[in-house]
Order: C-alpha cells, then structure tokens, then sequence
C-alpha cells in the first residue's frame, strides 16, 4: 500500500509539473524504469528497524551495547500483531546467534521493555491486548513497560496542525489511561512474567526524560541487555530516532 502510494503520488507530481513525458513507460499497466529504481532504493524507517544506542555503547566499557531499540511505527490492530511477531521473532534470534550489531555476550540477561504511545483517535484497549497476546504466544513477556507524550504532537496533517504543546501544558491524561488499560491487562493475565504488576509500568512527562532513565538503567547494569520495543505511534518512532542519533 505505501509503495503504491508512492507511484500515485509521484505520477500526480510530474503530471502537475509537466514532467510526465520525461518518464518512459515500455507498456501500459508496467511501472516505468525510473520508479522501479526509486521504489527499489527506497528506505523506510521505523519499521521493523533496530538501532543500538551508541551513546551508551561509546560509554560501557564492554564492546556489546546494552541498550537495543525495536522500533516499529504499527498503530492499527493488524500492524500491532505482525510488530509483535516480528519483535519476538528478533530478540530470540538475536539471543540464540550473537551477531556484530549487538555483539551480544554469552550469558548476558535481558530485559524487554515497552515504549509506548498512541494517538487519541486510536483505541489502546485493542491495541495493547493485541501486543501483549500476541508476544505472550511467542513466549515473551515485558518485563516494564513506559508511557510518553509524543514530541510530535499533531493530531492532523497541513500546515494549519496546532504545534506541540509548551512544557506548561503538559498534559499526562492519556499516558495515565495508557498505563491504566497495561495495568489492568496485567492484573487480567496475573501479573507480568508471573510476578505483581505493581511497579511494572512508568508515565514519563516527556520522551527526552524516558530515554535519559532507559541509558541510566542499562549504564548502571551492564550486565543485562535492554531491548526496548518503540511502537504505537509514526510520530513516537519518529522523535525516538530523532533522539537517540543526535
């Protein structure tokens, strides 16, 4: 759907420029070289995507990085499910066959943490049972999970869309029903990884506070790796990379 969009998109901006006739089509119904060539350099991030975080790793005195991001911009039932797949899918790989973009070490615990947002349009009482059964069949469990306001805080497209809030008014409502909707689910499923959920979930009041904890936690304890799972939202995954390379 995104390439197809893609082509309609491009083929309605030459059109509109005039620039059509540059392009060659061999028959009616094929793309035309160009696009198959833009389409196949094409790159998407924050799908499916894993970064370590190299801020941490230039400060750890081990070569592997205890700091992972899963980042994966899922934010409808369906994405959720395929995100949860391929995260569970990943870090398994990842623990059975160390490879150089972790360089994970034999024996190294790890900790799976949820980083997570959703627009107000969208439903967290389907999308988080979604993650949260769909990882549990895979056989992985949260160990935490974490609730961020987006930087990015539009809840339209143009360029009439409201810019984010200032730090005044900050408002944690929805994170708090966020944290609200996990919290219950684990109380539904006994508790997270068979222990009390109580202290298994944290509202930071802005991402830039979320991501300083995430290095602190896993700079205190070197020897546990944490794999954080970014999703919910386009706009979180988004500031997330904005973040963590620069």
């Amino acid at each position: 759907m995104n390439a197809g969009l893609a082509v309609a998109l491009a083929n309605t901006w030459l059109e509109r420029q005039g620039h059509l006739d540059r392009i060659h089509v061999k028959d009616h119904g094929t793309l035309p070289d160009q696009f198959i060539k833009g389409l196949s350099i094409a790159c998407l991030q924050g799908r499916a995507q894993i970064v370590p975080d190299l801020q941490v790793s230039s400060e750890c005195k081990d070569t592997s990085c205890p700091l992972v991001f899963y980042l994966d911009g899922a934010h409808s039932p369906e994405s959720m499910e395929i995100c949860a797949k391929w995260f569970s899918h990943v870090t398994k790989k990842d623990a059975a066959q160390p490879g150089p973009l972790e360089q994970r070490r034999s024996g190294i615990n790890s900790k799976k943490i949820l980083l997570f947002n959703c627009m107000s349009v969208r439903d967290p009482q389907i999308l988080l049972p979604r993650l949260l059964d769909t990882c549990a069949q895979k056989g992985l469990c949260f160990d935490q999970a974490l609730f961020v306001p987006n930087q990015s805080q539009y809840n339209k497209l143009g360029s009439h869309a409201s810019p984010p809030p200032g730090r005044e008014q900050i408002d944690l409502s929805w994170q708090l029903s966020l944290q609200t909707v996990w919290e219950d689910l684990l109380r539904g499923k006994k508790g997270l990884n068979g222990t009390s959920s109580s202290g298994a979930s944290l509202v930071f009041e802005s991402l830039p506070s979320a991501i300083k904890w995430l290095r602190e936690t896993s700079q205190q304890n070197q020897s546990t790796s944490c794999q954080v799972l970014v999703t919910g939202s386009l706009h979180l995954v988004g500031d997330v990379l904005r973040l963590i390379k620069t």
